[in-house]
């Protein structure tokens, strides 16, 4: 490997010390609690060179949670490429969801569960992704309409409506991970369930109307 090779294997390595320092700080301290200098100090280095790689804290943010959402965009583009039924399709990805923020609980603490009070918006790689990754719903929820599996409705609506639900039962599984719940396949299973008859009722109330 020459210099140049090596230097810009250093130079990602440290990059990449720096977004997993400042994750696990804001996880256990907080977002507002947490200053550059600090995350300098748990690497070791000054808070000068942080600055070599983020301009501030938001941009600092905004790159850990664009690494999260690559992450799981790759996971849904993967099964909208290769689930050709819409039905399936949205199940297999709100299921793939709550897997992925159950199994990367960090992760997704500092996505969706860290507040971050004056830093709400100006996030715009996060927020292009965020949309990117809606958009699955979206779609899949399109194409259940275009097949006569859902009723006509508001698809923005539903598709947000998919995404508060198991948004919510992924956060309650992190955050009262010591709840006696019951095994997580038969939760997402209950949940999913209900979401899609409720939406299939709802067709079927509207063909025999």
């Amino acid at each position: 490997m020459g210099v140049q090779e090596r230097r810009a294997r250093e130079k990602q390595e440290l990059r990449q010390e720096i977004l997993d320092a400042a994750r696990d700080l804001f996880v256990r301290e907080g977002f507002d609690n947490v200053s550059m200098r600090k995350i300098a100090e748990k690497i070791e280095y000054s808070a000068t060179t942080i600055y070599l790689y983020f301009l501030d804290k938001a941009d600092l943010l905004d790159c850990i949670v664009e690494e999260t959402f690559q992450r799981l965009e790759t996971r849904m583009a993967t099964i909208h490429s290769s689930v050709p039924d819409p039905r399936e399709r949205l199940i297999a990805g709100l299921r793939a969801y709550i897997d992925f923020g159950v199994d990367h609980p960090s992760d997704y603490r500092v996505a969706f569960l860290v507040e971050r009070k004056g830093y709400e918006t100006g996030y715009p790689r996060c927020s292009a992704l965020g949309q990117k990754l809606l958009d699955h719903v979206r779609q899949s929820v399109a194409d259940c309409i275009r097949h006569g599996i859902f009723p006509v409705v508001d698809i923005e609506a539903v598709s947000q409506t998919l995404w508060a639900a198991v948004h919510g039962m992924t956060s309650l599984l992190i955050l009262r991970a010591d709840f006696a719940w019951a095994p997580r396949d038969i939760l997402v299973d209950q949940l999913i369930d209900t979401l899609m008859k409720g939406l299939e009722c709802h067709q079927r109330a509207c063909g025999a109307a």
